[in-house]
């Protein structure tokens, strides 16, 4: 259940009702909003009288739910906005991992041939095996905040666990939160406590409900700057490396009211399917897509099989433009 409160009561008074019904509180500009488990279903009398109004929900979807705001969010990122009423589907793109200053270069470079904004890189990489590249750490946050000083770039980059999520959150203009790190409760709590855009993913065995409650993490930590990103689920199928709920986005798009990023190189994890499936994407209206691309993919140290070379992303970047303006949108 959300409750709304007017500020007149006074904080001392909306912090006493927040422990009586065990609940969330979030101040807002304007209000007081009290989030409670869905199990709670009816107000006391002295409640009603103080609640300016009331939301009750059957699950724990709440905060995220259509039927407690019923357009998706606008998130400002950079100077660009997605969601709301902007039908603007953000294009965010650049290699899986930052590996030298000469490679995030060259990946800037095409961004700016191709008038795009926001740039790609991890940094801290939650790699299956120990003996695999782990990323540079610190050391690529600070060549990627050099990309954004010279190029004017939002910066994308993934939280790998706790310890170093304040060091992503300085240096990121989005905070990405990975498949294998989305039910990591310390990285939900620290990103509940920015402001900043916060990324994420869904796990590979994860349920929509279960993806959409990891957000109401953020959300009711007062944080309302939260996207959903589909990756790609793991299914019976071997011939790819995961499955793209399209379905999944479907359901995301018509009860939740988060923008929905689509990320088409970790679903396939073959370079061949990514165009074919960016295409399908921008075609549902999608408020972002998050494409791995590489200067010599066949050298990365990471996720070598599934980026792009330069002229293929090229190539499919005006492939997409007509499809976004067939379905009301526009590539930014």
């Amino acid at each position: 259940m959300i409750i709304h409160f007017d500020k007149s009561i006074g904080n001392k008074k909306a912090q006493e009702i927040s422990k009586k019904i065990n609940a969330f509180i979030v101040e807002k500009q304007d209000k007081y909003v009290l989030i409670s488990s869905s199990s709670h279903k009816e107000l006391d009398d002295e409640l009603k009288k103080l609640s300016s109004e009331h939301f009750v929900f059957s699950d724990d979807i709440q905060l995220a739910s259509r039927k407690y705001i019923n357009k998706t969010r606008k998130i400002k990122i950079g100077s660009i906005e997605i969601g709301g009423d902007t039908n603007n589907t953000l294009l965010i793109a650049g290699p899986c991992s930052v590996e030298s200053e000469e490679q995030i270069i060259q990946s800037s470079e095409l961004l700016k041939l191709l008038k795009l904004t926001s740039l790609r890189g991890g940094c801290y990489k939650p790699r299956t095996s120990p003996y695999s590249f782990q990323g540079l750490g610190l050391e690529g946050l600070q060549l990627l905040d050099k990309m954004r000083t010279n190029y004017g770039y939002s910066i994308v980059t993934e939280v790998r666990d706790a310890s170093q999520v304040q060091e992503v959150i300085e240096y990121a203009d989005v905070i990405q939160i990975g498949a294998k790190a989305m039910y990591d409760q310390g990285i939900l709590r620290a990103c509940a406590k920015t402001n900043k855009p916060i990324l994420i993913k869904r796990g590979f065995g994860t349920t929509l409900q279960e993806f959409v409650q990891a957000a109401e993490f953020v959300l009711s930590g007062g944080n309302d700057n939260v996207m959903l990103c589909e990756r790609g689920i793991r299914t019976f199928e071997t011939k790819t490396r995961f499955t793209l709920d399209l379905c999944g986005v479907s359901y995301l798009k018509e009860y939740t009211n988060l923008p929905v990023i689509l990320d088409p190189s970790h679903a396939m994890g073959y370079a061949y399917g990514v165009a074919d499936l960016s295409r399908a994407c921008v075609a549902m209206g999608v408020d972002g897509l998050l494409v791995e691309v590489h200067p010599n993919p066949k050298v990365a140290k990471s996720d070598a099989s599934q980026q792009l070379t330069h002229p293929e992303f090229e190539a499919l970047v005006k492939t997409l433009q007509p499809i976004a303006a067939a379905v009301g949108r526009k590539i930014i």
